[in-house]
């Protein structure tokens, strides 16, 4: 096995999750560890009259707990649950805001589609009551970036901060870039990534894709990998995590964290009808080459898992390319929340972060009986406890992102890390 890994990677100091799965990092692991579903009827409007009438919604979330009232007619729900992740996770670190310099503090965030529900509400007034009755935050609630400003503004951070818009794949494409800016001075990076496009407008758009399960049952709508896949759930939430410099983590005395972001690579798959094979393989193999790891280093592989057979299919083949049938576990506890878009992929490497600290592989609850070709070992049934080291997180976008992200556990445990023994 490889030890060498890449000098001085940034270590995962602090999780803030919103979720179906739930508030706060530890009650999202609970329910991903107990199979609990957070996939339920859609009730943030009247869906009954759309081919998709389930999705993953936070619960007992409200704003006003949360965010701060000046704020919160000024931005979206989208916005509201990044704010409440990012407070959670500088909690979760340890970190005071004001005690650190403002231009060595960065945010970046992912986004997949902005403010809808916001955005939704104001287009109505237009259409309905005339100009005049839009809002004057119509101009900047919507916007791709609202959340990383949003978070910069509340905590004082004048670092580098930016959006990445890449669906899916922008929660890993947002992390990567905190890694940068931590190689390039920053102290704080906050990272990560929420959505909340659970309403009319959202839901049409989502629906263009053509691969959300329409499936009248939400415990069979999103099976990926399985003979009887159909597509996917949409869902809500994400993660924001706070990614630090090792110098920085070790001056504050917080040690290693939850562990290391080790690697990182991003693709893009070619246009339909070309002969170029899908950039996942490469994209795999770069991520664990920008690690120094070899495929048999990897302990685990959290999966995209689109639910829709060609797509799941192509994974399972590169996945299998690069480690071996089966010869990796891998798994995908987004079928417990549904695909949260640009608040996805973080939450998963929150769930990773969470999988290599109690050394347990989180099992996949819906698949039953293996789609025809699919040679990964699905872990099914219940959480398998493994010695864990490392994890793969994969993560696709519609329209060709492709993006991994490899993360490790820290080689000695963190006094503040020990929440599994005193249970």
């Amino acid at each position: 096995m490889s030890t060498a890994v890449v000098s001085d990677p940034p270590v995962v100091t602090g999780i803030g999750v919103c979720a179906p799965t739930g508030i706060g990092a530890e009650e999202h692991w609970q329910a991903v560890l107990a199979g609990k579903s957070g996939i339920g009827v859609l009730d943030r409007f009247d869906a009954s009259s759309y081919p998709v009438r389930f999705a993953g919604q936070v619960p007992r979330f409200a704003a006003e707990d949360r965010v701060p009232g000046r704020v919160i007619p000024q931005t979206d729900r989208w916005t509201h649950l990044g704010l409440a992740a990012a407070e959670a996770a500088l909690a979760d670190a340890g970190v005071d805001p004001s005690a650190l310099p403002e231009f060595e503090m960065a945010v970046v965030t992912s986004s997949s589609s902005g403010g809808t529900e916001f955005g939704q509400h104001e287009m109505e007034r237009l259409y309905q009551k005339g100009p005049s009755w839009v809002g004057a935050y119509q101009s900047i609630a919507w916007f791709y970036a609202a959340t990383t400003g949003q978070i910069s503004i509340q905590h004082g951070m004048r670092g580098p901060c930016g959006v990445v818009c890449a669906e899916q794949a922008g929660g890993l494409d947002a992390l990567g870039q905190a890694r940068r800016l931590t190689r390039a001075g920053s102290r704080i990076v906050v990272s990560g990534g929420t959505d909340a496009s659970l309403c009319p407008y959202g839901l049409v758009a989502q629906l263009s894709n053509g691969q959300i399960s329409t499936v009248d049952d939400p415990t069979r709508a999103y099976l990926p990998f399985d003979a009887e896949a159909s597509g996917y759930l949409p869902g809500e939430g994400g993660a924001i995590l706070i990614v630090e410099s090792t110098r920085s983590a070790r001056e504050r005395g917080v040690g290693d964290g939850y562990g290391t972001i080790a690697g990182y690579a991003a693709g893009f798959d070619p246009p339909p009808g070309s002969p170029r094979p899908p950039a996942l393989r490469r994209t795999i193999k770069k991520a664990l080459a920008d690690a120094r790891l070899e495929p048999s280093d990897v302990d685990v592989v959290f999966a995209d898992a689109v639910g829709a057979p060609a797509q799941d299919r192509a994974e399972a083949d590169a996945l299998a390319e690069v480690f071996g049938p089966r010869a990796v576990p891998v798994t995908a506890p987004k079928t417990l929340t549904g695909r949260l878009y640009g608040g996805g992929a973080a939450l998963d490497v929150a769930t990773a972060l969470l999988a290599l600290r109690d050394g347990v592989v989180p099992h996949t609850v819906g698949p039953a009986r293996p789609a025809p070709g699919c040679a990964i070992d699905l872990v099914l049934d219940q959480p398998r406890d493994l010695p864990l080291r490392t994890a793969l997180v994969v993560a696709r976008g519609h329209g060709g992102f492709t993006s991994a992200l490899v993360v490790r556990r820290p080689e000695r445990t963190d006094v503040r890390r020990t929440e599994k023994e005193i249970r």
